[in-house]
Parts: structure tokens; C-alpha cells; sequence
């Protein structure tokens, strides 16, 4: 299996977040991987610049643009958890969640620009 994008993480994502738990981007890059059975060798693959693990920042990726759309939310430095409406949209049990799914939703904080 190659590597999922940034946006093929959301949905499970938010799923691992649906205990409504504080979370670390540690715990949840160890337990998507888990779920989506990534090898070794692709858990350890790095970005181009090798300055990061290629799973994880496009995990990071997945939380930022979800905390942008409230679906998560921030709780403390390096922390998170699911929103309100993120278990609002859990609850129509979506398909995929992508940029376009989350377009739909204004920007969480002003000024952070991610949605055109």
C-alpha cells in the first residue's frame, strides 16, 4: 500500500478522535498506521527535504486542516481532540472527507486563510 495523502487520513482521523479523548499527533500517527497497515519501510519513509517522516506530516496535515474547520480542536501545545461538530459529521457517517467536504464549514479562527 502506498502512503495516503494528507486528505485520505481525515475521516480516519476524526474517527480516532471520536472517543473524545485528548490526543497527541504521536499517538494518533502510531494508531493510523496500525489501521491502514503501513509497512515498516513506509513508516519510516521521509519527505524529500528528510527532515520529516512522510506519514506524520501528512497526519499533521489532515489535524490542521480539520482544526481550521472546528471539526478538532486544539487543546494544549502538541494536543488535541474532537470538536462538536466534529461528532456532528461523524454522526452522518460521511464516506471521505476531504478540502472540498470541508469547505463547508467557515474558518475556525479569522485570518488563517486555508479556505478559498
Amino acid at each position: 500500500m502506498a502512503i495516503p495523502d494528507y486528505q485520505s487520513v481525515m475521516l480516519p482521523l476524526l474517527r480516532f478522535a471520536s472517543d473524545g479523548n485528548e490526543h497527541t499527533l504521536r499517538e494518533a500517527v502510531e494508531e493510523l498506521a496500525e489501521q491502514l497497515k503501513l509497512t515498516e519501510e513506509e513508516r519510516k519513509e521521509l519527505l524529500p527535504s528528510g527532515s520529516q517522516v512522510t506519514f506524520a506530516n501528512r497526519v499533521g496535515w489532515a489535524r490542521t486542516y480539520m482544526n481550521k474547520a472546528a471539526l478538532l480542536e486544539s487543546t494544549r501545545r502538541g494536543y488535541f481532540r474532537i470538536a462538536q461538530r466534529g461528532q456532528q459529521v461523524l454522526a452522518k457517517n460521511p464516506s471521505e472527507i476531504n478540502v472540498k467536504f470541508l469547505e463547508q464549514f467557515p474558518v475556525a479562527k479569522k485570518g488563517s486563510g486555508v479556505f478559498v
